[in-house]
Formats: structure tokens, sequence, C-alpha cells
């Protein structure tokens, strides 16, 4: 659709930046597929996204790491026992109720979000240093918009700085950041 004049004489952009934003999201998407494909003979995106809520959170409940990733309790049961498999999390007893079990990362697990993270920030490190510092900026201050429309935190700062969401999944939003 092409962009149109409204009577106040302002581009109506909307349909312009919605395209951007989705080819930027296919850019993206590329970046972290990519990322990925050193660990897909193992981890799958869905269970990747529950390996980084398991990096977030720490020890958590089945049915909370379920209700996070907005998945059923039985779904969420067969990722996690795919990934104690692969020796990316184990469960043990909460110590607070013995009735109840945790999941967590294994070292394993941690490296492997650690790596596929730099391995993703690397990407994006390299296609940012082809702009000019002027778009640079304008991509900061875009993006930073965007994001507040969106809901969604800031990516932390350093690769290992603990804080939610580090690659970008927000998982209280509904309909945001289901990968």
């Amino acid at each position: 659709m092409p962009e149109r004049e409204d009577p106040a004489g302002t581009t109506d952009d909307v349909e312009l930046v919605t395209r951007s934003v989705l080819t930027a999201s296919r850019l993206l998407v590329a970046v972290s597929a990519r990322s990925l494909a050193a660990v897909e003979e193992r981890v799958t995106l869905p269970q990747f996204r529950m390996l980084v809520v398991l990096s977030e959170r720490g020890a958590t409940k089945l049915v909370t790491l379920a209700e996070l990733l907005r998945v059923a309790p039985s779904t969420a049961m067969r990722m996690v026992d795919r990934l104690i498999a692969a020796g990316l999390a184990d469960r043990q007893p909460n110590p607070t109720s013995r009735r109840e079990t945790l999941l967590q990362l294994t070292e394993e697990g941690s490296r492997t979000v650690a790596d596929v993270t730099a391995r993703r920030r690397a990407a994006i490190t390299e296609i940012v240093q082809r702009l000019s510092p002027a778009q640079r900026s304008a991509l900061v201050e875009a993006l930073a918009a965007f994001n507040e429309a969106g809901g969604e935190p800031l990516a932390p700062v350093r690769d290992d700085t603990v804080g939610p969401h580090p690659l970008g999944w927000t998982t209280d939003l509904p309909g945001v950041g289901d990968a």
C-alpha cells in the first residue's frame, strides 16, 4: 500500500513502517536461526526458549515454566525430558515442598545459552557496524520507541549480565515474544 496524505498533510506511513519492521524481523530470525545452528541437532527453538527462561529464572517448577512459555504442562514435560536427555537440564526436589520438583540448567545448558547468545550478539554487531554513526543513532532511537511501545525491556549491556529477557523473548505479554 503506498503512503497516503491525510487531511492534516502528514504522511500515513504505518504500512511502510510495518513492512520495514517485518523485513527486519526476517533478518533477525535468520540471525537467530544461524546462532542456533551449532546446537540445532540437540536443541529446537522452543527448547532453546525453555533454556533461556531457566537461565533467567533459575530453578523453576514445571507448571510455572509451562505458563511462562504458554504451553501445556504435558508439552513442557516432554521438552524438559528431551533437555534432560541432552544433558542441558536436570530435576531436583523442591527444598520447600517434597511433592514438587524444580527444573534447572546444567553447566552444559548454561554454556549453550551463553554460546548461542554470544553468536547472536556477534552477528548483530557485524550488521550494525555496517551502518554510519548517524544511522546507528537513528536506529537506536527508533528501536527504543518500538521496544517501549511493545513493552520489551532493553537487552543487557554484556552477554554475562544477569537481567530479564537477554535474548529478547518477553514471556509476560500476550502474543509478544512467541518465537
